[in-house]
């Protein structure tokens, strides 16, 4: 028999959760590899995005999210039209190598954006490309042409914390 953390009901939890919610939220076409996608929903937890966007109909691997899935706020969108629809105008950031205007290091991180990522094979669909606030490319140094799906996730959030802790405390800056 599985205990819930803190011998609270899932729907408390679950609440706690979003009053700790930061303003940001990722957004992932669905990958080609039903564990990446898991493990996304890990990695976000770890740093309580608003919510995570799943634009496809292709199915992900609970088992890959450790759990992390029931608290998550997860929303499935069918296509690319309904992902727009739904973030209603936020600014949106792509992750993209080969669209890229900039490195992530120097791109501007406005409040409330999404952090838009492709799949493995094709990267971000050109009509979302077209739709992104900014697309910004993580550096790499070897003769990869990209970090496996997951790591650039995990990069890219690590950076958005740091600009809102830059003390190192663990302590997110946010709007007021």
């Amino acid at each position: 028999m599985k205990v819930n953390p803190f011998g609270l009901p899932l729907d408390v939890i679950r609440g706690e959760l979003d009053t700790l919610r930061t303003d940001m939220s990722i957004a992932v076409v669905r990958a080609k590899n039903p564990f990446n996608i898991g493990a996304i929903i890990r990695v976000a937890h770890s740093f309580l995005v608003r919510e995570i966007f799943l634009i496809g109909t292709e199915p992900f691997y609970e088992k890959a999210a450790m759990g992390m899935q029931k608290y998550e706020n997860i929303v499935e969108c069918p296509d690319e039209n309904s992902f727009l629809e739904r973030v209603n105008g936020r600014p949106i950031i792509g992750i993209e190598r080969d669209h890229a205007t900039g490195p992530l290091w120097t791109t501007e991180l406005p409040h409330n954006l999404v952090f838009l990522f492709g799949s493995e094979d094709f990267g971000i669909p050109e009509p979302l490309i077209a739709r992104c606030t900014s697309v910004a490319s993580i550096p790499m140094y070897g003769i990869n042409h990209s970090f496996p799906l997951t790591v650039a996730v995990g990069i890219t959030l690590a950076e958005w914390a740091k600009r809102r802790d830059p003390t190192g405390t663990g302590d997110l800056k946010r709007p007021e």
